[in-house]
């Protein structure tokens, strides 16, 4: 399954965030973060490691996340500096413990390893908090936020069996017929 351009922006719509018909999505959602100190993660790397993130707990069979995941995550920080610092601050914490426990930045270990160091932080079962521990951050603005995008969009909610996810309209006659074998909606 593809996800599309189309899927982010449904799932933006799901999220409350108003986008145009017309929108350009583009860029790096962290190109206007801090970065001020030369240990800081330049917007790319920040980028890969939140595709990184997405690696681990996207099912294998999606293709298209990088653009999927780009165009999300840019919609949800525009115009919300204080959010973007939070996944920024978050994806740092991610880089001090892989760095601590594997010797280099979560970005650049293989996903077995980024997944078992997710486990070992206790981010699977984490209470997301914007403001608690380090795993309770991680789960707030990265895992659940990818979670969400991804099953509240289109292409996302075929993977669970949700085929009008909520912010999707999907028109009247999905509410007539039952759901199809195979995730086909039409």
């Amino acid at each position: 399954m593809e996800l599309t351009r189309r899927d982010a922006l449904a799932a933006l719509a799901a999220g409350g965030v108003a986008v145009g018909t017309g929108a350009l999505l583009e860029g790096n959602p962290f190109a206007d973060g801090r970065g001020a100190s030369s240990t800081d993660a330049a917007p790319e790397e920040r980028m890969a490691s939140l595709l990184a993130v997405a690696e681990v707990v996207y099912p294998t069979e999606l293709s298209g996340v990088e653009e999927f995941v780009r165009t999300y995550a840019l919609g949800r920080v525009e115009e919300r500096p204080d959010y973007r610092e939070g996944m920024v601050e978050a994806l740092d914490t991610l880089d001090e413990y892989s760095k601590s426990w594997f010797d280099d930045d979560f970005r650049a270990l293989d996903a077995e390893t980024r997944a078992t160091l997710l486990d070992q932080m206790g981010v699977d079962t984490a209470s997301p908090a914007p403001e608690g521990a380090d795993a309770d951050r991680v789960r707030y603005y990265l895992v659940n936020e990818l979670l969400y995008a991804l099953y509240s969009s289109p292409t996302g909610g075929k993977l669970v069996g949700i085929e009008n996810p909520q912010g999707h309209p999907g028109g009247a006659t999905s509410y007539q017929r039952g759901p199809r074998e195979g995730g086909d909606s039409r």
